[in-house]
């Protein structure tokens, strides 16, 4: 039985897409900031900054805990298969 393949027109579209993307992402920035409103009210009203730290720090926290998840995945699987 042959693999499925996918004809080189349809792989060209997806780096059609993805090249779309990526330029309108670099000439809107603006429009790639995700950030909600009352989140962006509260940390510009704020002249310290304490509050505007601790969300970074949880968008790092929230962010590093798939990863490592992950890798620890791919860890145990490697190990498998090594054995």
């Amino acid at each position: 039985m042959k693999p499925h393949r996918i004809p080189i027109f349809a792989r060209s579209n997806y780096k059609g897409f993805f090249l779309v993307f990526v330029i309108s992402i670099l000439l809107f920035p603006s429009a790639t900031e995700a950030q909600c409103a009352m989140c962006r009210a509260v940390l510009e009203s704020e002249a310290s900054g304490t509050t505007a730290e601790g969300i970074n720090n949880g968008i790092v926290y929230l962010m590093a805990i798939p990863y490592i998840l992950v890798a620890g995945v791919f860890y145990f699987v490697y190990r498998k298969m090594r054995s």
